[in-house]
């Protein structure tokens, strides 16, 4: 990448402890934010049993924020492309909060999937602008770093609000809903520790500037792809396994949020190793070896008839989701022009999310035609699959 558009986005002192915490906080609200209620999702819908569609409108309140995530994050990316950073983060972090708790006194379905519109909305910009942040703040080896911690987080923050949203859902599957709060601690952080990066936003400069690099579109197909097929996968974890571990162990809430949790805990695992396998594999060996461990873990989980078999396939396919998206995001910002960063990290968070919001309008119809192991069987042969096409472009370059 050309120098010029790195050296216009460093601030003065971003390597610093506070920085990198408040980077790596925010980063943990992002991910899992729709799965945090995934143990409520069976009490919820007995709740709202009398409601036609029941199965249907109680997953989408998981999943609805993955849409508007999608939606958003496009206009986030141009937002912070053009006005800067940390206004539109400060804002979002506020509305995470107000939004994502507002279930919690909410008593039909309606209003409850209007808040969570809107959490999608605040993740879309929170998502964004955190990424774009650290690909701003930090150059090469120590942007790849930095990738693989921030995917690890995501995971750890995953960890505790699954297992805490289990704990809760146990008592009331409103409680869940209060974890969002939490953003509200942070707030202050982004105020008073950010910097903002220096970039020259005036007239028709950006443009310019981003003209003179070409934008590998091939490239940002591909990974736009790769993003939205593996995340109708993945997201059938929170979506389905709560149902799925009641249906063959009689699993409480709390089990639940704990196998998620253990998945979640797997993808941290794997992404605090990504920058020491990026040192000796190529981009496309690590998708090779991701596309692996999701379709061997998937595998499991379709064969698995305990609770701890099940468990087994959810940690096996967590290390393979793990190394998935600081592989994506350090491919995209080292070969895309800096101008135009915000846009383009954008464009994955819409793939991203919107595979997510995709999951349960696929995998739901499978599930009640085939079942639910095979329908996590099915998604194993895809990711297999994904992983024969990978390796057959592997040996076509060779």
């Amino acid at each position: 990448m050309n120098s010029n558009h790195e050296s216009t986005t460093r601030p003065r002192n971003p390597d610093t402890l506070p920085v990198k915490a408040t980077l790596l906080l925010v980063s943990t609200l992002t991910v899992m934010a729709g799965a945090t209620i995934a143990p409520s999702l069976p009490a919820m819908r007995q709740y709202f049993s009398a409601v036609a569609n029941a199965d249907y409108w109680v997953r989408l309140v998981l999943t609805v924020p993955a849409l508007f995530i999608a939606l958003g994050a496009p206009i986030a990316g141009t937002i912070i492309d053009r006005f800067g950073r940390k206004g539109l983060l400060g804002l979002a972090v506020f509305l995470y909060g107000l939004a994502g708790s507002s279930g919690f006194v909410l008593s039909s379905i309606g209003p409850i999937l209007l808040g969570r519109m809107l959490l999608g909305l605040s993740v879309a910009a929170i998502m964004t602008t955190a990424t774009t942040l650290i690909a701003d703040y930090y150059l090469g080896a120590a942007r790849a770093q930095f990738l693989g911690l921030q995917a690890a987080f995501m995971g750890f923050g995953g960890v505790i609000f699954l297992t805490l949203g289990g704990y809760l859902a146990d008592l009331n599957w409103r409680l869940p809903f209060l974890i969002y709060l939490v953003a509200w601690l942070i707030l202050p952080l982004i105020v008073f520790v950010l910097p903002e990066p220096r970039i020259n936003r005036t007239g028709a400069q950006p443009t310019a500037a981003a003209s003179t690099e070409i934008t590998p579109w091939l490239l940002l197909i591909l990974t736009y792809s790769i993003a939205l097929l593996t995340q109708i996968v993945f997201y059938m974890i929170p979506v389905q396994i709560p149902f799925y571990l009641q249906q063959i162990s009689n699993a409480s809430a709390t089990q639940s949020g704990l196998a998620i949790a253990l998945a979640t805990l797997a993808t941290s695992t794997s992404a605090l190793s990504y920058q020491r396998l990026k040192a000796r594999f190529t981009f496309l060996n690590i998708y090779a070896i991701a596309f692996l461990l999701m379709g061997v873990g998937y595998l499991v989980i379709s064969v698995g008839r305990s609770y701890e078999v099940v468990l087994l396939g959810l940690a096996i396919a967590g290390l393979g989701v793990g190394l998935l998206m600081p592989n994506m995001n350090v491919c995209l910002t080292s070969a895309t022009p800096a101008a135009l960063r915000g846009r383009i990290l954008g464009g994955l968070t819409t793939s991203f999310f919107f595979g997510q919001f995709l999951s349960p309008f696929v995998s739901q119809p499978l599930s009640q035609s085939v079942g639910l192991a095979a329908t996590y069987g099915l998604a194993a042969g895809l990711m297999l699959a994904m992983l024969v096409i990978t390796m057959g472009i592997m040996a076509r370059w060779k």
